[in-house]
């Protein structure tokens, strides 16, 4: 087919560094260390990863840790967190962190943030950090985290490394709250409707409009994260699709597992509640043959203008997982 014309629009990924039934972390970080490989031979702009803690289907917790990783594995390709979950954090220990990445991999280290624990209560309270801030403390913290970056450092305190590496800060949102923080302080901003999907235009909608240029920014940048699975059948690609939604079934049910095998008998294991509840919240889910993701994809597009597509892929098998990328480079680049 001939290839679709997105533009110039830079697509990136999102990883959780998956751990796979049958599998351990150490299957997970290096599928992470191929697929950013393949990744950066392809084209794609910029590779991240999430921090999230407790759950047995996810391996990216020490999240600058596995980014130093990955940044090691590649030469060019952007690598960083999306995001880090600041509230479980020392803003000081975060700057000496990324600082340390800058310093070590200049003009390739991201720092997206975000203000949910990435976690439950129990592990939250176990991270150490005070459960009790008032949602007021996170625009503290990132101005916090902005001035360890500066020339100046924040308050007499210094972060080294990190001082004066103006490492580039992205808001991350599944709700307006962090879309009016980015566009007040003139930050990227990186909106979850992979799986938040309700607030989207609200978030884009806000953000824009009050948008105040900064130092680092004239105009907005929105990023837009969205599933996606592209293989040489819609059926194919919709039975791949069924590891994702076993692996959110399982978190809403409480009893979070490694990522599932892809199922045909899905229609045995959910009520339809629930398949109805996880489908909606999965809603931008571009899934099915490449003619079938490229219209989909560019009505999304059309729609909500994003400056950036960021793509998440809950495939259970990695080479299959890869080859979607592929796919989807394929209609992109």
């Amino acid at each position: 087919m001939a290839k679709s014309t997105f533009g110039e629009i830079p697509l990136s990924i999102l990883d959780l560094a998956s751990i796979r039934e049958g599998f351990n972390e150490s299957d997970a970080f290096q599928n992470s260390r191929a697929l950013v490989q393949f990744a950066e031979e392809t084209g794609f702009h910029r590779y991240w990863v999430a921090e999230h803690h407790g759950i047995a289907g996810v391996a990216s917790s020490a999240t600058a840790v596995l980014i130093g990783f990955l940044a090691a594995q590649t030469e060019k390709i952007r690598i960083g967190s999306g995001g880090v979950m600041l509230p479980n954090h020392s803003p000081l220990i975060i700057a000496e962190q990324f600082g340390t990445l800058a310093t070590i991999y200049p003009n390739r280290i991201d720092l997206g943030l975000g203000r949910a624990p990435g976690t439950d209560f129990k592990t939250a309270r176990a991270l150490r950090r005070d459960l009790h801030e008032t949602v007021e403390a996170f625009p503290n913290s990132v101005m916090q985290l902005a001035n360890y970056f500066s020339d100046a450092g924040n308050d007499g305190i210094v972060a080294i490394p990190g001082r004066g590496l103006h490492v580039p800060l992205y808001l991350l949102g599944s709700s307006t709250y962090s879309a009016k923080l980015a566009a007040k302080l003139g930050l990227p901003f990186a909106f979850a409707s992979h799986f938040a999907p309700d607030e989207l235009e609200n978030a884009l909608e806000l953000y824009r409009s009050r948008f105040e240029p900064s130092d680092v920014l004239n105009e907005p940048y929105a990023m837009v994260t969205v599933n996606a699975i592209v293989s040489d059948t819609t059926d194919e690609a919709n039975f791949l699709a069924t590891s994702g939604y076993l692996s959110f079934l399982n978190l809403t049910r409480g009893n979070p597992t490694p990522l599932p095998k892809p199922r045909e008998d899905i229609d045995q294991i959910w009520t339809d509640y629930e398949k109805h509840a996880l489908q909606h919240q999965m809603k931008y889910s571009f899934i099915g043959d490449q003619q079938k993701v490229t219209t989909e994809l560019k009505q999304f597009i059309d729609v909500h203008q994003p400056n950036e597509i960021i793509v998440a892929s809950n495939i259970y098998d990695p080479m299959l997982k890869q080859k979607s990328y592929q796919r989807l480079a394929e209609m992109w680049f």
